[in-house]
């Protein structure tokens, strides 16, 4: 393995991926070089990451910290490893087979590098699950990479017209969404947690006649299209700031890919001064006893946070955390758009995520315990939270009804920056 060689190939896909794209298409490969000296690499860092975060770190929710077993977590670790890679594999079966529907060439290997190198950025950014705070929107932001990544590469390696190379990566990701989701019931089953995606692809319409495949504009297929089309000029931009050398201008350049990544464009989140008359001294009759609030930012995204905690004193205690997305106010409207919803029941309470008067609203109730959440996101970019003890799950929706969610939702185009 050749390192400095693989980390030039690892800025260049991500820094500059319209002139890398092609020079990838004409190098010689066969599949064992690319695994060894690539994808095998690459594709161990989250499953390094994630056995950190869950057996050494642990995750906290509601005052409790819990971590995977170690044993437990290595397994998981190895599973998803191997898993990953099988997956890189059948994905680049399933887009060579598909090449010929979008104008296309057939082969094994190009499709085999179209899939590994847009995975890259998914697969650096597999490691932000250990950053406090932004991590899950670092992981998530490089996803959404791959996808532009994938976009752009699929014309240099399977010579699919580059008008047909939305419609293309539209349907290679839905397929690769269906298989991850399966691989994450697979992990989950071992390491004893669970993940469920329902309606995800609700609306879609799909049409072939004639070996051509188009796909309705308004539903999520077509908005996946369109989207690829922002982030190609988003790409034009970054590739621009490179050639100058100007700082500024790359840094600038960062944050529109970013924005265009996550569908909003350039946000500055809210300052902390600006989010804490959303957290009042008292809530549902519960003194304020801690309060904290910060904006943070990487990677040209921003995310403004703050949590406040309530009691009686005498045991009795809710958690408020209002949450300005920022940058990632678009994903919030892809939930939307794309019907993310689940429905889950157990012997002593019940998980769910649903749309209601436009608003997506999670609830979380466990009888046994008499604790829950409810949490409600207002103009696809805020989420307010109430979290703790409470007789029902009706004591919190009045705890968050309670709030001035109306001039929190008012605030939702503050700070976005047009054009």
């Amino acid at each position: 393995m050749d390192t400095t060689k693989l980390v030039a190939r690892v800025k260049a896909i991500l820094m500059t991926p319209k002139t890398e794209w092609p020079v990838i298409a004409a190098e010689p490969a066969t599949v064992p070089d690319l695994y060894k000296n690539y994808i095998a690499i690459l594709a161990a860092i989250p499953a390094i990451a994630g056995f950190i975060k869950g057996s050494l770190i642990g995750y906290g929710m509601f005052g409790i910290h819990y971590r995977t077993p170690i044993m437990a977590g290595i397994t998981g670790m190895i599973v998803t490893y191997a898993l990953g890679l099988a997956l890189v594999y059948v994905m680049a079966l399933i887009i060579d087979a598909l090449a010929p529907s979008f104008s296309g060439q057939k082969n094994q290997v190009q499709a085999l590098k179209a899939v590994g190198y847009a995975y890259t950025a998914s697969w650096i950014a597999g490691i932000g699950v250990i950053i406090p705070g932004l991590g899950w929107l670092i992981a998530i932001a490089g996803g959404i990479y791959s996808i532009y990544l994938l976009y752009l590469g699929l014309s240099p390696t399977m010579k699919c017209p580059p008008e047909k190379a939305g419609g293309y990566t539209a349907v290679s990701i839905i397929i690769a969404i269906v298989l991850s989701w399966i691989i994450m019931l697979i992990v989950g089953g071992i390491i004893g947690t669970s993940a469920m995606m329902g309606g995800a692809l609700s609306g879609a319409h799909v049409s072939s006649d004639g070996g051509e495949v188009t796909i309705d504009k308004d539903s999520t297929l077509g908005k996946l299209d369109a989207w690829s089309k922002k982030m190609d000029a988003a790409g034009k931009q970054m590739e621009a700031a490179q050639k100058s050398g100007d700082a500024d201008a790359q840094a600038k350049a960062l944050g529109a890919v970013m924005g265009a990544a996550t569908g909003s464009g350039q946000v500055e989140a809210l300052a902390p001064d600006v989010l804490k008359p959303f957290v009042p001294d008292t809530l549902a009759g519960l003194k304020r006893t801690e309060f904290s609030a910060e904006r943070n930012g990487a990677m040209g995204m921003q995310i403004s946070e703050a949590h406040a905690t309530y009691s009686d004193g005498a045991g009795r205690s809710l958690r408020l955390e209002v949450t300005d997305m920022g940058t990632a106010k678009g994903l919030m409207a892809l939930a939307g758009w794309a019907a993310v919803e689940n429905d889950k029941e157990t012997d002593h309470g019940y998980d769910k995520t649903y749309k209601q008067d436009g608003r997506l609203i999670h609830e979380q109730w466990d009888s046994q315990s008499k604790s829950g959440e409810y949490g409600i996101v207002l103009g696809d970019r805020f989420s307010v939270k109430v979290s703790g003890n409470a007789d029902s799950i009706n004591d919190l929706k009045a705890a968050v009804a309670g709030l001035n969610l109306a001039g929190l939702e008012a605030l939702k185009e503050q700070g976005v920056k047009k054009g």
